[in-house]
């Protein structure tokens, strides 16, 4: 139980980016769980994927609504797994470093709904995919790219080192990614590589919009801070109306922003953009817009 407790600790100390990788792991552990209790039972297998996977099929789109989102953290394979958690934790550190984690998750998952649109009108309207009557899409692939996509546009002079190889810009990283995704739509998996364009799609548009001092994620960030509010509510609590503020304190609160500002200016002056921490480069966001 040492472990379980150990592992609970360090999900919740975790930031957002490791708590999407725990969260992809715990979804593929259940997998496997089922997947083995399903056989020794002798249940078909195809039922844990039609619980998780997305369909192409619109009936059961809307009989399991959930797989809108559940598709995007469910991984059959190892390998798929793999690789989509260390592409996660590479391009999601390089993220950090310029943007917040709440642009992360909203990336991620926006992303990841792109993929689904894209896929499921390529598989219904797409004449290529009318032979096959239902499918199913699953993976972080999607949102994965999306998340490198957003970043290689947002700073696309970004330097990534291959070991043994070379430096590569970030930009190209994304380019070749998407390349290799249009080029093998014709393969077994081409509904797969569609769904990952989707991702792209939305990763470029929020980091071009982003370089044009706009967020788009605001209103997905705004709704999950009220759900999150919501569950924290405690009932026993009463509402406090605040009183309007009087010139002195609004001129003070100004002052002691000021001051903080200043001294993220500073860090930045000294160390770098990179050495801010998220709710530092939240604030400096902020104060942009102002």
């Amino acid at each position: 139980m040492n472990i379980i407790n150990d592992i609970h600790q360090s999900y919740k100390r975790g930031d957002l980016l490791s708590k999407l990788i725990y969260l992809n792991l715990f979804v593929f552990l259940f997998y496997k769980v089922l997947a083995t209790l399903f056989f020794l039972f002798s249940i078909q297998n195809t039922s844990v994927i039609s619980w998780l996977a997305l369909s192409s099929n619109f009936n059961d789109l809307l009989t399991k609504p959930w797989t809108i989102i559940s598709h995007m953290f469910y991984h059959q394979g190892f390998i798929h797994l793999t690789f989509n958690l260390i592409g996660l934790y590479f391009y999601g550190k390089i993220f950090s470093q310029y943007l917040n984690s709440k642009q992360l998750v909203s990336t991620y998952v926006i992303g990841g709904l792109f993929g689904a649109l894209f896929y499921y009108l390529s598989f219904n309207y797409l004449e290529a995919f009318e032979s096959d009557n239902k499918s199913f899409a699953f993976g972080a692939s999607a949102a994965v790219l999306a998340i490198l996509t957003a970043i290689a546009t947002y700073t696309p002079n970004y330097r990534v080192t291959i070991p043994l190889v070379t430096k590569f810009e970030l930009k190209y990283v994304a380019l070749v990614f998407i390349f290799l995704d249009i080029i093998l739509i014709p393969s077994t998996n081409g509904g797969g590589h569609i769904a990952h364009l989707g991702g792209a799609f939305y990763g470029f548009y929020f980091g071009h919009r982003l370089k044009q001092g706009k967020d788009i994620s605001i209103w997905f960030n705004n709704l999950m801070n009220r759900i999150s509010n919501y569950f924290r509510k405690d009932p026993n609590l009463k509402t406090v109306h605040k009183r309007a503020k009087t010139d002195d304190q609004w001129r003070n609160e100004k002052k002691q922003s000021q001051v903080q500002i200043n001294l993220i200016l500073e860090k930045i002056s000294k160390s770098g953009y990179e050495s801010l921490n998220d709710k530092e480069k939240e604030i400096l966001f902020k104060e942009s817009k102002k």
